[in-house]
């Protein structure tokens, strides 16, 4: 398995859905940097289940324990080890899944992958439960982009079919903690609720979209070509579970532009170079340009839901039906905001200290 991610700012994690622990390793981490555990408290908060329409009924306090890597409230270089303990595990939906693997979920390639002795429960390695680890990770590297006056943040733009009106990135700070979905626009809130409700009462499940600005970036971060913005960005969000689609700027939608429109004209402000658009979402050539960064991570549906399902009897050979009983989500969405937010951040702390943009010892 590959467990790490970054060059620098190192991140390590570890643990399953059952299993005793969630944890990470933050490696890389500048020396000196003032971190209260609070910080990451309070964005493992953002995450919980508590409280957010069509949230898994399992709960898990994800109270952080901060193992190594402080001293008197600083870090000190060395490897950051948190842990949040499960204590809600209820395997006993799982035991057939090795032979009856459910569709949408990893439990048929792990299986083949890994000869059979993947932990099975509640997805084990591969569910979505192991982003409280990326969320604690991301807490530390916010704190670090935060001494270089960079903000990360994300919200929610779109949950089926209902979606936000566009939200100018220097405005998400403000409107993005106003509801529970993290939707900037109140009514698209109010509407992205009915819809996760519809989809929970008919057994069913919804995706969506979360948008994450990053703000006060300098022009230049980014290592092309193979470690480019987008690269680095992009890898970071495809680790997490259920992402499906990642575009930065206007993505996909360049593609039926002309040149003429695509192109974001410079401009000086303030004795500063901008684009007077963004279409290019802050990266030209894998490098910022200054202005924000703006990508969106595109989430399927939660797999698991209650209504029945094709799949196969492995141990027979034979097609079968698969209802599955368990706690699950009706929408991950709102959750998954925070997490979003915790990958671009530690990308980006990657980045910023490979180029030195970010200092190895906070001053």
């Amino acid at each position: 398995m590959s467990n790490s991610l970054g060059v620098l700012f190192r991140v390590t994690s570890f643990g399953e859905s059952h299993g005793p622990c969630i944890g990470v390793v933050v490696d890389g981490c500048p020396a000196g940097l003032a971190l209260d555990a609070g910080v990451v408290q309070s964005d493992l908060d953002r995450r919980s289940s508590s409280g957010q329409p069509g949230a898994t009924p399992r709960r898990e306090p994800d109270r952080v324990r901060v193992l190594s890597g402080l001293y008197r409230g600083r870090t000190t270089g060395a490897p950051i080890c948190m842990v949040v303990d499960n204590t809600s595990q209820d395997s006993s939906a799982y035991e057939r899944l090795a032979v009856t693997p459910r569709p949408g979920h990893a439990d048929y390639p792990a299986g083949v992958r890994y000869g059979g002795w993947n932990d099975p429960a509640g997805g084990g390695r591969f569910s979505g439960r192991i982003t409280a680890g990326f969320v604690m990770a991301g807490a530390i590297a916010r704190t670090v982009l935060r001494t270089v006056n960079v903000e990360v943040c994300a919200h929610t733009v779109a949950i089926g079919a209902v979606e936000a009106p566009p939200c100018a990135p220097e405005d998400v700070p403000d409107r993005h903690r106003a509801n529970a979905l993290s939707c900037c626009d109140g009514a698209a809130a109010d509407a992205m609720v009915e819809a996760i409700k519809a989809a929970q009462a008919a057994g069913d499940s919804v995706g969506g979209v979360v948008e994450c600005v990053a703000l006060g970036l300098p022009p230049g971060m980014g290592e092309p070509v193979f470690a480019g913005v987008e690269s680095e960005v992009a890898r970071a969000l495809y680790s997490i579970p259920a992402v499906k689609a990642v575009e930065f700027g206007a993505g996909f939608a360049l593609s039926r532009m002309r040149g003429s429109a695509a192109n974001d004209p410079f401009a000086m402000l303030h004795e500063r170079v901008v684009t007077t658009k963004n279409d290019a979402g802050g990266v030209l050539g894998g490098l910022t340009t200054g202005m924000p960064l703006v990508v969106r991570a595109g989430f399927k549906p939660t797999p698991s839901i209650s209504r029945a399902q094709k799949t196969v009897n492995l141990e027979s050979g034979t097609d079968t039906e698969l209802t599955i009983a368990g706690r699950h989500d009706a929408c991950i969405v709102p959750r998954a905001v925070v997490v979003v937010e915790a990958m671009v951040a530690i990308a980006l702390c990657d980045l910023g200290l490979r180029c030195g943009a970010i200092q190895q010892v906070v001053r």
